[in-house]
């Protein structure tokens, strides 16, 4: 999977771009482009990338992204026609002009689009209005998408049903060719991460020695090449913890790690607990949040 910058075009010529697909599998590599997305995942499961974050996506799933922000949605496997659909809506903030998000009523939403610069998934109540509002801004003429646009922006921005996805938003803040740079290294780590990978294929993908792709990974990332396969590898192992019941053992050759002792080393210095640890916290978590919520649905 080679990272790519994508060009959006519309032969409309509109500035906001609705798009409705549907596919086998979702085929769109890791890319970044310049505008916002809100994307809707109306049929389809499998794994979410956005910049270094790795999570499980399925139908319902629902986020806001910022300019920039390398990302693609990949499936387990490819399944039957139209087995994959998504709703996505690409805006570049300009869109209403310098002035306007200097209005005091627009100051939620200016909020909001500074958020998203670190990626927003949106959950509960406020995710299944925006969905529906998705569907039908879908068959409306353009003046009142971009109505339409503001208002679900304002719903989101007023919203507690919101968990940011990337906890360092200053990381894709680069140059347009060092980000499509490094872009091509992230792609390569997330096609490869549970599996071996190799220090001389990410220098050759940057078009440099060895050497001095170490320097200039360090120096446009802040963290080395290592650091970074190791957090893809850890960050799938917290998602097979928390939502399986595999041993240890297995969480720890799936994830890419071919030592159990080094992935339990690793994985305490990057998350503070053990693998089991790790785990029971998780469980009483969700175990806890089911209780709350029992509690607010019982009748008084």
């Amino acid at each position: 999977m080679k990272a790519s910058f994508e060009q959006l075009s519309d032969s409309s010529n509109s500035s906001i771009f609705f798009k409705q697909l549907s596919y086998s599998y979702f085929d769109a590599p890791f890319h970044f482009h310049p505008e916002f997305e809100l994307t809707l995942i109306v049929k389809s499961e499998g794994k979410r990338f956005v910049g270094t974050n790795v999570a499980d996506f399925q139908a319902g799933d629902l986020v806001l992204l910022g300019p920039n922000i390398p990302h693609c949605w990949k499936n387990d496997g490819i399944g039957p026609e139209d087995s994959s659909q998504a709703i996505v809506v690409q805006f570049k903030e300009e869109v209403w002009g310098e002035m306007f998000f200097k209005n005091q009523e627009i100051e939620p939403i200016r909020i909001l689009l500074e958020k998203a610069k670190q990626g927003l998934q949106i959950t509960g109540k406020t995710r299944d209005r925006i969905a529906k509002e998705m569907v039908f801004l879908l068959n409306v003429p353009p003046f009142q998408r971009m109505l339409g646009l503001l208002d679900l922006l304002n719903t989101i921005a007023i919203s507690n049903d919101l968990k940011l996805i990337e906890s360092e938003p200053k990381q894709f803040e680069m140059s347009a060719v060092d980000l499509d740079r490094i872009n091509k290294i992230y792609a390569y780590v997330i096609e490869n991460y549970t599996q071996e990978l190799h220090l001389e294929t990410a220098a050759h993908l940057a078009s440099m020695t060895e050497t001095a792709f170490c320097r200039y990974f360090k120096k446009i990332t802040k963290k080395t090449f290592l650091d970074l396969v190791t957090e893809y590898r850890i960050k799938h192992a917290c998602n097979l913890l928390a939502n399986s019941e595999k041993q240890v053992a297995e969480v720890c050759f799936e994830s890419g790690f071919g030592n159990i002792s080094h992935f339990n080393k690793q994985f305490k210095q990057v998350t503070g607990q053990s693998p089991l640890g790790y785990r029971k916290v998780f469980l009483a978590k969700a175990a806890f949040i089911r209780s709350e919520r029992w509690v607010k649905a019982s009748p008084q």
